[in-house]
């Protein structure tokens, strides 16, 4: 893979949005947009809020999801404001999210305390199960789905019908069918990852295949519904695969989130994560 953007802390939730990849430097709480040539603008300065999962309303206003205060913010002309609070439904800190064309937000979260060292899996508390939340566009939060183990990186299909959740505590990712109203029903197990495979952030091609990082083992997968691996990107200890994010103008160009390590409280105060490229046959679609 080539090197697009190198120097950051530790880079989260890429997403393609008018001709440029926005992703959150989590832990140097701003949110950044780089050109497909590697010229890179800190859009937002979060000061002490570390921001992770982020999204668009319809009307093209900036959604992101604060971590630690459980909060999901809008970006408006004035600056940011908050949506929702999510506390009531999140057992850690909040993490990565999807919208959909219609302006909701389906957002998880770790499920567990990441702040010191542990048995989690980015360091911190024992793992428990969590829910997700989904919050519309008149800013009511709902319960969306509950038993899951650090619901993580998500996407929705093409024509709106799945959600697809990466669930980082149990190895698999999840499905279920999207509702008129926003509900989720006919959970199912979308790929059982196996192993040590702990899937972090995702993306979907035009193929319905989905692209998932795995931080702990250090590789992107392009995974088919039932499990197939169909295609594998392997990175060099001990370098973590974070989040991708399919874009570029024909949406073939996946854009890889990596760090030097997956433990966040190991990365804090380096800069070894990166923005790396690799060129793919299928597009994107879906969101995000």
């Amino acid at each position: 893979m080539d090197v697009l953007v190198d120097g950051l802390v530790f880079a989260e939730g890429p997403r393609w949005h008018e001709g440029r990849l926005w992703f959150s430097d989590m832990l140097e709480h701003r949110i950044v947009a780089v050109t497909p040539e590697g010229e890179a603008e800190v859009v937002h300065d979060l000061g002490d809020r570390r921001p992770s999962g982020l999204g668009w309303l319809p009307d093209g206003r900036l959604l992101a999801v604060s971590m630690e205060d459980r909060r999901l913010l809008r970006f408006d002309a004035d600056g940011p404001v908050e949506v929702a609070d999510l506390t009531a439904y999140c057992g850690g800190p909040a993490n990565d999210m999807v919208v959909d064309e219609a302006g909701r937000a389906w957002i998880g979260n770790i499920g567990y305390d990441l702040t010191s060292p542990g048995t989690g899996a980015a360091g911190g508390g024992p793992m428990a199960s969590t829910n997700v939340v989904r919050v519309d566009p008149d800013g009511s939060a709902h319960l969306a789905a509950a038993e899951l183990m650090s619901p993580n990186g998500m996407v929705v299909t093409a024509d709106g019908t799945t959600l697809v959740i990466a669930e980082s505590a149990a190895s698999r990712l999840t499905a279920f069918a999207i509702g008129a109203d926003g509900g989720l029903t006919d959970r199912r197990v979308f790929a059982d990852l196996g192993g040590r495979r702990a899937p972090d952030g995702i993306c979907i091609d035009a193929e319905d295949r989905v692209w998932v990082s795995c931080p702990v083992t250090g590789e992107f997968l392009r995974v088919a519904e039932g499990g197939e691996v169909l295609d594998r990107i392997e990175l060099e200890p001990p370098r973590a695969a974070i989040a991708c994010m399919l874009g570029g103008e024909d949406r073939r160009t996946l854009f890889c989130c990596t760090a030097g390590g997956f433990r966040l409280h190991e990365e804090a105060g380096h800069r070894r994560a990166r923005i790396e490229v690799h060129r793919v046959e299928v597009p994107g679609a879906g969101r995000p």
